[in-house]
């Protein structure tokens, strides 16, 4: 199940668990292996429209042949909950198009990251905010609760 952490504001997670920059962590964390994963090549295709076709080479349609780290924030984020589902995982790297990643991955296996704006998730969906305790299916849903979050740290 997906859960959320609303974090907005200058107070920041304090869990040795936490990825405050995915794009660090990353980079001297990731493993080959991961790239042989079909979901892995998935994401990397959908989020960036590149191929991956080793572990040190992406095909990128603007950049060529690229090493792992240079895809986007948003994919590395991706890879990083997929593959690390014990940590919590800064997700306002990520754009609206990695949503319905993270939703995938949410379907999969148990992932709880953090989020400071509004990302569009495509309902229905199934999301546990950790902030408040409530379950929520609908993006108004979702809304309503960003905004107490806002108003209850603001």
């Amino acid at each position: 199940m997906l859960s959320i952490i609303f974090n907005r504001g200058s107070k920041d997670i304090e869990d040795a668990n936490y990825v405050f920059s995915p794009d660090t962590y990353f980079k001297y964390n990731f493993e080959e292996e991961w790239f042989e994963d079909e979901l892995v090549k998935e994401m990397v295709q959908d989020v960036d429209g590149s191929a991956v076709i080793s572990a040190h080479a992406i095909d990128s349609p603007v950049l060529g042949l690229i090493a792992p780290e240079r895809l986007s924030g948003g994919v590395k984020a991706l890879i990083i909950m997929y593959k690390e589902p014990e940590l919590i995982v800064n997700a306002s790297a990520c754009g609206d198009n990695c949503a319905k990643w993270i939703l995938e991955i949410g379907k999969r296996q148990d992932l709880t990251i953090r989020l400071g704006y509004e990302m569009e998730f495509a309902e229905p969906f199934d999301i546990y905010v950790k902030n408040s305790g409530n379950r929520i299916s609908t993006y108004v849903d979702f809304l309503r609760e960003f905004q107490e979050v806002e108003i209850f740290e603001g």
